[in-house]
């Protein structure tokens, strides 16, 4: 009886310090990223569409699993519709029109799929390509920070009311539906005037909106877009995106959790592109400094830069940095893993460095691997401040070098890759984001 008591109170010993120790990056018992996800979508084949989406929807619209529609040029779901897709569903977007879905103010998207059965938005063409076709934008009545409470997208689109591309408003918690267990491939195309479409923009959506397992794979303009709203993206995964993986503007307050961004130096944009970048304007005298700054909260993330050669990318100038940080903006990072970069994090060179944006911008027990040099302001030869800052006791960072190989479980795998981190080969897991 001793000895079974014993035994007892040693696992119980050993699994709650397993479940106390520190975890980076993202987490979970089981690779989240199995079944629901693809790394290479070019060699994904699917049916000729049989469904025509286009113009305006104005009434409630159910996509079903059967068919397999086209996004023909510029589709507005409008009027308080609800547009419902089943899971498995696949929706083509027209190279030749630029498809695009727009789900207007006050209208719904409910997208769901499930882990083996995802809602699947990818080009029509045979040889796919970053930037085939444009995107998915998703607008709510949630405040954003410029002056008005309204703003409306700048991307040329000609909707029939002006109404159905405004977004922002008073509403925190306002719901503009489901995003879940859906791809999105090779959109973010490029416009002569209005530059790359984003794959996903998130627009004045706010906290009632559900993103969550959502893979946005080979975008040429920024994977997600967050303008204004109040909003929580868990679970979801930016893969080599020519821009930006993670993009905040206008005033955001956004909680990013559990998610994964995998960059290439080889596609990366040359005018600048990261992981996260975070503003709260594009002009400051377009701004009204009376309202929210961006804020976002990251935790468990994992920033990868996958590079066959990083001494020499960085050599020759085509590994950037992770995260960029704009002026006038609150940032906190925990327990999350940055490796491969070029530095770590730029914050913006007129930043001044005082406790006011000290106190704002906190980087906390998370794992900086393989990064020449790790937070630093942009342009400033002198950066021992802000490293030794960062880089004391109470932030409990850890700074390491090593391969891929042995900092995450299964980096390479072809088709179900595991970046999560391995530490003296107990894998980082944290359940709380299982469903």
């Amino acid at each position: 009886m001793k000895k079974i008591t014993l035994t007892t109170v040693i696992l119980i010993f050993l699994y709650c310090g397993l479940n106390a120790q520190q975890e980076k990056g993202i987490t979970g018992y089981n690779n989240w990223l199995d079944t629901w996800t693809d790394f290479k979508p070019n060699k994904a084949n699917y049916d000729e569409p049989n469904q025509i989406l286009s113009g305006d929807i104005f009434e409630n619209t159910t996509l079903t699993k059967r068919n397999t529609y086209l996004l023909l040029g510029e589709v507005f779901v409008t009027n308080c519709a609800t547009l419902t897709i089943e899971p498995g569903t696949v929706i083509l977007g027209d190279y030749s029109t630029n498809g695009s879905l727009t789900i207007s103010k006050g209208s719904k998207i409910q997208a769901v799929g499930t882990a083996t059965d995802p809602i699947i938005f990818t080009s029509n063409k045979m040889d796919k390509k970053a930037g085939d076709w444009g995107g998915i934008f998703i607008l709510g009545n949630a405040p954003i920070n410029t002056f008005g409470k309204v703003m409306s997208l700048n991307y040329g689109l000609n909707p029939s009311s002006t109404e159905s591309i405004s977004y922002g408003g008073d509403d925190e918690n306002s719901d503009s539906g489901i995003l879940k267990y859906v791809r999105v491939e090779y959109a973010g195309k490029k416009t002569k005037e209005f530059g790359n479409y984003s794959a996903i923009t998130l627009a004045g959506v706010g906290l009632k909106t559900t993103i969550n397992n959502v893979m946005v794979s080979y975008s040429d303009g920024n994977s997600y877009n967050v303008l204004g709203g109040n909003v929580t993206i868990s679970q979801s995964v930016s893969y080599r995106s020519s821009k930006n993986d993670f993009n905040f503007n206008y005033g955001t307050q956004c909680s990013l959790r559990n998610s994964l961004a995998v960059r290439s130096p080889y596609i990366s944009s040359a005018d600048g592109s990261r992981c996260l970048n975070i503003n709260s304007y594009d002009l400051k005298e377009n701004a009204d400094t009376s309202k929210k700054e961006t804020n976002v909260i990251a935790e468990n993330l994992t920033l990868l830069n996958v590079s066959n050669d990083l001494e020499s990318d960085i050599q020759v100038g085509l590994v950037q940095e992770a995260i960029y940080l704009g002026t006038d903006v609150s940032f906190q990072i925990n327990k999350s893993v940055i490796s491969g970069f070029s530095p770590a994090v730029y914050l913006d060179t007129n930043m001044a460095i005082n406790s006011e944006n000290l106190d704002k911008i906190k980087f906390t027990r998370s794992y900086f691997n393989n990064c020449n040099g790790n937070i630093f302001r942009k342009d400033y030869i002198n950066n021992d401040d802000l490293e030794s800052w960062y880089g004391s006791r109470a932030f409990d960072n850890v700074y390491s070098k090593g391969p891929d190989s042995e900092t995450f479980i299964n980096s390479n795998h072809s088709k179900y890759p595991d970046f999560r981190l391995r530490i003296n080969k107990i894998i980082a897991s944290n359940d709380t984001e299982q469903d």
